[in-house]
């Protein structure tokens, strides 16, 4: 077995002074990736988040939250074309009162999930230099969808 390199930066500690919420409304226009990362580091910013954790969560079972590529639109291309291969409207689901992307937009979400967490430091969520946060949409329609973003650390001055 091949072991990696690792290196543990400094710790760093901060105290749970902040619980800050708000909800998201985001308007979907069928399937697809719907970036909102802007919009979460808007909520930092407006709480004034120095260091904690921002948790997002999809109040929805036909939608879901990915962190993904976010400089080149042919990724969340090739995603919406895989979700739809995995799990394809035209099979006999079984589960289709809402129509045949119905069954097909729970697995997807299932698979996919429905909740995320990201660290904050210094105002600024860790996020990778390629990475957003997206509402990935699995119903063919256009939806209004839900997140809930909570913040727990620190927040104002330091």
């Amino acid at each position: 077995m091949t072991r990696a390199s690792t290196e543990l930066s400094a710790v760093s500690t901060a105290r749970i002074e902040t619980i800050a919420s708000a909800t998201l409304a985001v308007e979907t226009a069928g399937e697809g990736f719907f970036e909102i990362t802007r919009e979460v580091a808007r909520f930092l910013s407006l709480i004034k988040a120095r260091d904690g954790v921002v948790l997002l969560f999809l109040r929805h079972t036909s939608a879901s939250l990915v962190i993904q590529e976010n400089a080149d639109t042919n990724v969340q291309n090739d995603l919406v074309t895989a979700n739809i291969r995995f799990a394809p409207d035209n099979v006999s689901w079984i589960h289709d009162s809402e129509g045949p992307d119905d069954m097909p937009s729970h697995i997807k979400a299932m698979v996919n999930g429905v909740s995320l967490h990201v660290a904050v430091a210094s105002g600024k969520m860790a996020l990778g230099t390629w990475q957003g946060i997206y509402v990935a949409e699995h119903r063919t329609g256009p939806h209004r969808r839900e997140v809930s973003l909570q913040f727990l650390g620190a927040c104002g001055p330091a």
